[in-house]
């Protein structure tokens, strides 16, 4: 089975993976249909604006659109450890996923949605959730198996790890900001750079996304999209110094660390197995194209 024709919704698709998405769907040649609470970000598809934290202007968008797949990514996508984001992480990321879930129970609809590889899982041992994002995340994968064993709705569960690659707009996550102040001529203010990640290459992730949508044995599935690889922020600092040519050091402990950061190591195995994925861009490669994409539009 493949996308031509096939109706799709993409929540989120302002978004950074969603919009890489919701473009390689187009690419395919998928009927896509795109959600944001903004205007529209490619005038190439067919947007609808819409507050999926309501639950009325959620069914109306389903009814109008009636999607064979939804893409769930829309959320409030902020993991610091503030007590002020427990309201916005708990209406834009558990409300929103209950009000699709609610909206597709009595229609046949798959869904796939974004979860966060910071939740509690086998692959970090259950450990606690760090964050108000990761817990609503949580509870939202919860929710979602309720809907799937109560009312039959096909969910996936798709836990990304650390996402990098060209177009991510919140210039604020590392990997646009160090390489936007290496384009500018300026210095990175860094933490020590101790925190290890899994970093995943958006094009990866999309593609993850993708098969996830196509393959029964995913129905009612959650697992890791990553490398399987640790690379402690220190050694992504490094490589794109090296790789942008700068002469200087990187100086590392401007900024304090964040609290409660555990490694955050994706199990890929569960995603080779169920639906045949596994990462193709190496993490140099994936950092190199990065540079390359926001170098032709930082000058």
């Amino acid at each position: 089975m493949g996308w031509e024709g096939r109706r799709a919704l993409v929540t989120g698709a302002s978004g950074f993976i969603g919009g890489h998405l919701a473009r390689r769907l187009a690419e395919l040649g998928a009927d896509v249909h795109a959600v944001s609470r903004g205007p529209a970000a490619d005038p190439g598809m067919r947007w609808h604006r819409a507050d999926l934290r309501e639950p009325d202007a959620t069914a109306r968008l389903l009814a109008e659109v009636s999607p064979e797949v939804i893409f769930h990514l829309a959320g409030e996508v902020n993991g610091a450890r503030d007590p002020g984001m427990v309201a916005p992480t708990l209406a834009g990321n558990l409300q929103s996923t209950v009000n699709v879930l609610t909206a597709v129970a009595s229609r046949e609809c798959r869904v796939v949605l974004a979860g966060s590889i910071e939740e509690p899982r086998p692959g970090n041992g259950h450990a606690a959730a760090p964050s108000p994002y990761a817990m609503a995340k949580s509870a939202a994968a919860r929710y979602a198996d309720l809907y799937h064993r109560l009312w039959g709705v096909p969910y996936t569960i798709v836990r990304p790890s650390m996402v990098y690659g060209p177009g991510q707009r919140d210039t604020t996550k590392l990997v646009p900001y160090v390489t936007l102040a290496l384009l500018h001529g300026d210095e990175p203010q860094l933490t020590s750079g101790a925190k290890v990640a899994d970093w995943v290459y958006v094009d990866d992730v999309v593609s993850a996304f993708l098969a996830a949508a196509l393959s029964d044995r995913a129905v009612g599935q959650a697992f890791d999209v990553g490398t399987g690889v640790a690379t402690s922020v220190r050694e992504v600092v490094e490589l794109l110094f090296d790789i942008a040519g700068s002469t200087s050091k990187p100086g590392f402990g401007a900024v304090a660390d964040r609290p409660l950061d555990i490694t955050q190591l994706a199990d890929p195995g569960p995603a080779l197995d169920l639906i045949g994925w596994r990462p193709e861009v190496a993490l140099g490669d994936g950092l190199r194209r990065t540079i390359a994409w926001y170098a032709q539009r930082a000058i």
